[in-house]
């Protein structure tokens, strides 16, 4: 392992995209404030990017390059921060570090869903540690919050709106009734959104970090594929409508719950009344609502994306890791991917919620009859319908919505319901209601 100089801790940033330019900017102006608050340096010394010309400091004493080779054998550096993004080439280069005996911060989620069992343990077999604070919900200190903050608690349900892009779009979508592709153009050009947004849409961003945040409250080395996710990219403005109608707000939503038999995890949209915390999360903004049978209910709310939020939750791994907290955390607390046991989660077949229903129907004798016999079938208790009048001339000839909401129910039964209806009409779409979970 690099040895730290007394209090000195060299660092070496790779990548000098949005985030590793407003780190390099945090570090080198608020040196004296992390010293004055924590009693370490932190001193920057080298800056490593794909295109140095790019890198645009007023400090000479730090390097620039273009190969994270540089850093590997100096024994200056002892954390190695890798801000490049994917996963083929930041995963060697962590690699490379670990072996070498430098400590990692990354802020990659890609890269720990992928490869955080075997990055960590690399690490520990090379007396270092792995530190990702700013993988999941940008500036907000939610795995701190985990292994440290709430370590007295039995963790039974984590509800969290963790992807900027999708809470904009939805916001959008919902607030100024912009279609879902006019959404996506906006968030594109506020730099909400990538040129390609496929990862954030469909759901898999948030899995990744859903996987993570997972492990660490729950104490299971939760595959992200095994996790039922789906996204915003099929949502139709007509549903957002009639959810508002009925008094439900839509949103992305990325589930953890302790159940008897196990832990049931999902990412995919909900409707949420007006009296769910996750509700009032807009824009951008990211929100992790944790329950704990301790401390009930606690909320970390914040902005959960972006250069400045993301470069102040590295800065606070680098301190930990300078003044010992996480390196101790690192060694002591169980709950690290490559201390956890495989778990496959629970089918979501297994939960009880209430649900909403658009069916599309031909406006003609006995069809809603024939549904609501259906619903009796498997035990299932209609709360509301709401249906529009069609315009005369289209009876019996167009489909029109019949929205449906049941009480809570079991998810296999509505999936049973569902597979008959369809012999009825194959046009229609299910969303889950969230309530509030109890504490």
């Amino acid at each position: 392992m690099t040895k730290v100089s007394g209090k000195i801790v060299g660092v070496a940033l790779i990548g000098y995209g949005t985030v590793g330019a407003a780190l390099a900017r945090l570090l080198m102006e608020e040196s004296e404030l992390l010293n004055k608050k924590s009693g370490a340096r932190l001193v920057l010394r080298y800056i490593i990017d794909r295109d140095p010309a790019s890198i645009a400091i007023d400090d000479d004493t730090v390097v620039r390059g273009a190969d994270y080779h540089l850093v590997i054998n100096d024994q200056q550096v002892a954390i190695v921060i890798e801000l490049i993004g994917g996963t083929d080439d930041a995963y060697g280069m962590c690699q490379q570090a670990l072996k070498a005996g430098k400590h990692v911060v990354t802020a990659n989620k890609a890269l720990l869903a992928e490869y955080g069992e075997e990055l960590l343990s690399l690490a520990r077999q090379n007396n270092v540690c792995v530190a990702y604070e700013a993988s999941c919900g940008g500036g907000i200190p939610i795995l701190r919050a985990l292994y440290s903050g709430l370590i007295g608690n039995r963790i039974d349900a984590i509800f969290a709106i963790i992807n900027g892009t999708c809470n904009y779009v939805l916001s959008e979508m919902t607030h100024n009734h912009l279609s879902y592709q006019e959404a996506i153009a906006q968030a594109q050009k506020l730099g909400y959104a990538e040129s390609d947004p496929t990862l954030d849409v469909n759901g898999t961003d948030a899995a990744h970090k859903l996987s993570l945040i997972t492990t660490l409250a729950f104490g299971i080395n939760l595959d992200w594929r095994a996790i039922d996710t789906s996204g915003i990219d099929t949502i139709d403005t007509i549903d957002i409508h009639y959810g508002n109608l009925l008094g439900y707000q839509l949103k992305l939503v990325a589930m953890s719950m302790r159940l008897p038999k196990g832990i049931v995890s999902s990412v995919g949209v909900a409707f949420l009344p007006q009296n769910h915390p996750l509700r009032w999360v807009e824009g951008s903004f990211n929100a992790v609502s944790v329950y704990g049978h301790a401390t009930g209910h606690t909320l970390f709310y914040g902005k959960g994306a972006g250069g400045d939020p993301t470069a102040s939750a590295v800065v606070a791994d680098l301190v930990g890791i300078a003044t010992g907290e996480i390196p101790q955390a690192f060694m002591h607390f169980s709950h690290w991917p490559d201390r956890c046991p495989t778990h496959r989660p629970l089918s979501t077949t297994m939960l009880r919620r209430r649900y909403y229903l658009r069916i599309m129907v031909h406006d003609s004798p006995g069809t809603l009859a024939r549904i609501y016999a259906i619903f009796g079938k498997y035990s299932l208790n209609i709360a509301a319908v709401h249906q529009e009048e069609p315009p005369s001339e289209s009876a019996e000839t167009r489909l029109v919505p019949v929205i449906v909401t049941l009480h809570r129910a079991l998810e296999k039964n509505v999936n049973h319901a569902l597979a008959e209806i369809e012999k009825l009409s194959n046009n229609y779409v299910i969303i889950p209601i969230l309530d509030e979970h109890n504490e």
